[in-house]
C-alpha cells in the first residue's frame, strides 16, 4: 500500500515495519573548506576556532575545524535518507563531539536501530538509533543518539486510518 498523501516525497525509504532493532546502516561524506565557511554562515557561528587561518594555527587543534552542530548534523542527515518519505519526524538528536573534524577528513557515520515503540495512533512508531562518526584513521569523532517517528508501510486506508479525511490526531501538512 502507498502512504497516504502528505506524507512526502516517494515514500521509498524504510518504514517502521521494515525495521528491526540491530539494524545498521551508514553514511560516508569528505569535509570540505566549504562545509566550515558555509556552516559559519548558516548558524552565524564566526569563532576564529572556524574562519580565522593564523588563528587556528596557533590553537590547540593546528588548523580550523568544523562546528560541532555541522558535525552532528552530517551526522543525522543518514537518518534523514534512511527513512527518505517514511519519516514524519526527528525528534530527538543528542551528540558528544570526541575529536575535531577538519576539512579534508572523510567521516563515516554509522546508525544502529536500538529499539522501536510502536505508535498506531500515528500510523508506525518510533525507531530509537545510536550513532558513531570515525573519520579515515577510525578515529571516533562523534557519537549520537536520536529518535525518528516513522509511518509503517502497512497503512490501511479506512476511516480513522492516518492521513484519512476526518482522521484524529496530528495534522500531515
Amino acid at each position: 500500500m502507498k502512504p497516504p498523501p502528505g506524507l512526502g516525497l516517494d515514500g521509498s525509504g524504510r518504514g517502521y515495519d521494515e525495521v528491526a532493532i540491530g539494524d545498521v546502516f551508514s553514511r560516508t561524506i569528505t569535509i570540505t573548506d566549504a562545509h566550515l565557511v558555509i556552516g559559519a554562515g548558516l548558524i552565524g557561528d564566526f569563532n576564529p576556532h572556524h574562519v580565522d587561518d593564523r588563528y587556528a594555527k596557533q590553537s590547540r587543534f593546528g588548523t580550523r575545524i568544523l562546528h560541532g552542530v555541522i558535525t552532528s548534523a552530517l551526522m543525522g542527515a543518514p537518518v534523514g535518507m534512511y527513512f527518505h518519505g517514511t519519516a514524519l519526524a526527528y525528534l530527538e538528536h543528542a551528540a558528544r563531539f570526541l575529536a575535531p573534524v577538519r576539512a579534508g577528513d572523510t567521516l563515516t557515520t554509522t546508525w544502529t536501530v536500538t529499539a522501536l515503540h510502536p505508535k498506531p495512533r500515528h500510523g508506525g512508531g518510533v525507531v530509537v538509533l545510536a550513532g558513531v562518526a570515525r573519520n579515515q584513521d577510525g578515529v571516533v569523532v562523534a557519537e549520537a543518539d536520536g529518535k525518528m517517528l516513522v509511518a509503517a508501510r502497512g497503512w490501511e486506508q479506512g476511516p480513522g486510518a492516518p492521513g484519512a479525511r476526518g482522521a484524529t490526531g496530528p495534522s500531515r501538512r
